[in-house]
């Protein structure tokens, strides 16, 4: 099996750090003096966006696993999807440090200041996360503060980095939609929207965080206190503001006031809305996102471990929702034998003009039930999703029209694509490596060949699967078009702008493909060949770098759909290396 490159780079970046703690812990220094400040709540305006500053934590100045040094010293920096970051070494009397940014070819009177909560303090090392970053070359320097003064010549600044823009494809971003966009709070290059409201949350501060929201149609504002809150007052759809909300480091269920009694935090009712993780190690803990009647939201760069039932829930009259660049693990067990890993990792639900991408499941039991009630067409893509592992719904589709394209099936207990009650996928260019079976039709072809109709898969009517240009290794079942023109998984395509034959029928309903890939209205996207999918989806799906949570599987879980008990037993134990937030920086 292929792993992560980036995998392995954090693990030798992990090494490294603790090398240097351990340096450090033989180290005798001289003496030396910390500071520090409670939280408080503060609002700062650019010319971009106001900021809600909600978390002013100022980060210790000695640290007993970590060297002091006379002058920043760089461990690490790179570029990564519209956002840059860098690691530093702690510096001798510093009270805290400003980071800056700047186009690479830009002068220095470019630099523009980081918001005080994207700097962290780590065991043995400081972090900043630069965010919204359109794609091209940037620098980040970083000054030390002494004194309650920059020390510009203990300073030091990174290499050129390069940034990467998100891929912004599939319905979400679809010219058909009602939206246009499902970046949220952001502009389609990256970078914030203007008038944009930003929040930092952390476990402390998620209950405490102020935004005025607009609450009537009047215009008038109210100032409203915790996140819940906030996210209550936007129910009506009166503030259509765009909101950013930053989490920062490991958020459990215990410390957030209003989950609702599910377990979720409620995105209802909301416009123009991003919820994001900063750096690799953003987690949700123990709750759930449940997204309803909202519109143009974007969920992202989080970690999502133990929750209730499903983790990310798109319910009911949504419209141009994107969710992307997630690690999403075991959820807490459900009280079905098929809900011991959790329920839905991200399920689809009365929603339409949805994007799933780049998304990484570890082993997850039900990846995406896509469809429930439907009874309307609705329009879902899934595309460059690392399926690790996991056992079936990749995704498992009711009534809608699908596009499933260039995601890697690794190891799939299971099945891979599934399609019921009158729906359309196109399946295309896509990894399948050891899937069991990657497409099954309800009432025929494979779901039949074990057995009982409707024994491994759905009793449901069936649904048609176009499938083209697709990497198959390692199937124990694939039946197309041109080996039984009846009892077929798929029907294959030669080409793929190919138009199925209504002749082509599903044995239960007699559905025929609707061709939704051919019509003039299906947006631009540019496929990946099938052979380099395996590359690009190893290397960024999931949360920046990979995230925080290493987990290595083995060829023998190809086959195994039984929760592993050693990675439940390290999700149940996992807790994030963060020890502070806030780079106690000064304004310039």
């Amino acid at each position: 099996m292929v792993k992560k490159l980036k995998k392995n780079n954090q693990i030798q970046k992990i090494s490294q750090r603790l090398m240097l703690a351990t340096i450090a812990s033989s180290i005798v220094m001289a003496p030396t003096f910390s500071v520090n400040a409670s939280a408080s709540t503060s609002t700062k305006n650019t010319s971009a966006a106001k900021v809600t500053a909600t978390t002013a934590a100022a980060i210790s100045l000695v640290s007993n696993t970590s060297a002091l040094d006379s002058q920043v010293s760089i461990l690490d920096s790179e570029g990564w999807l519209e956002s840059a970051n860098v690691e530093w070494n702690a510096v001798q009397n510093a009270t805290g440090y400003n980071v800056y940014y700047k186009s690479a070819s830009a002068s220095d009177s470019a630099y523009k200041q980081l918001d005080n909560q994207l700097i962290r303090k780590y065991a043995s090392y400081y972090r900043a996360d630069a965010l919204g970053l359109a794609q091209g070359e940037y620098i980040i320097k970083i000054v030390p503060i002494v004194n309650n003064q920059e020390v510009s010549s203990a300073q030091a600044i990174t290499k050129s980095l390069s940034v990467k823009a998100n891929t912004r494809e599939g319905y979400a971003f679809s010219k058909q939609s009602p939206m246009g966009t499902g970046s949220g709070g952001y502009n389609d290059d990256g970078t914030v929207a203007a008038n944009t409201n930003i929040l930092y949350i952390t476990a402390s501060t998620v209950n405490t965080v102020k935004l005025d929201v607009i609450t009537n149609a009047k215009g008038t504002k109210t100032t409203c206190t915790g996140l819940t809150n906030i996210l209550a007052s936007r129910q009506k759809g009166y503030d259509k503001t765009p909101l950013i909300i930053r989490m920062v480091g490991e958020i459990k269920s215990s410390d957030i006031t209003g989950l609702n009694s599910t377990g979720y935090l409620e995105v209802k009712g909301s416009y123009n809305t991003t919820l994001e993780g900063v750096g690799e190690d953003a987690t949700v803990y123990g709750w759930g996102i449940l997204v309803r009647n909202s519109h143009n939201v974007e969920i992202k760069n989080l970690g999502v471990m133990l929750f209730p039932d499903d983790g990310i829930s798109l319910d009911t009259d949504n419209d141009n929702i994107w969710v992307h660049n997630n690690d999403i693990f075991y959820g807490a067990a459900g009280s079905d034998a098929d809900q011991v890993k959790g329920d839905g990792s991200t399920d689809v639900k009365l929603s339409t003009y949805v994007t799933v991408a780049y998304n990484h499941y570890y082993d997850s039991g039900k990846c995406s039930l896509c469809g429930m009630k439907d009874t309307e067409n609705f329009f879902v893509t899934y595309h460059h999703n690392w399926f690790d592992h996991s056992d079936s719904r990749h995704p498992r589709i009711r009534v809608g029209t699908i596009h499933v394209y260039n995601n890697y099936f690794d190891g799939n207990a299971k099945y891979g694509v599934g399609v019921t009650k009158g729906s359309s996928a196109f399946v295309e260019a896509n990894d399948f490596r050891n899937c069991k079976d990657p497409m099954l039709s309800s009432l025929q072809g494979t779901d039949i060949k074990y057995g009982a109709a409707g024994a491994g898969f759905s009793g449901e009517a069936g649904g048609m699967i176009k499938a083209y240009n697709n990497k198959i290794e390692g199937a124990a079942s694939l039946i197309y078009s041109s080996d039984n023109a009846t009892q077929f998984d798929a029907y294959l395509a030669k080409t793929r702008n190919e138009v199925v034959p209504s002749t082509y029928k599903t044995v239960s309903g007699g559905t025929t493909y609707n061709n939704f890939d051919t019509s003039s209205t299906m947006y631009s996207y540019k496929p990946d060949a099938p052979e380099a999918v395996r590359s690009n989806v190893t290397t960024y799906a999931g949360r920046g770098n990979g995230g925080d949570f290493i987990w290595k599987f083995t060829t023998a879980d190809d086959t195994s759909s039984t929760m592993d008990a050693n990675l439940m037993a390290k999700i149940k134990g996992y807790q994030s290396s963060l020890v502070s937030v806030g780079g106690s920086s000064i304004v310039k």
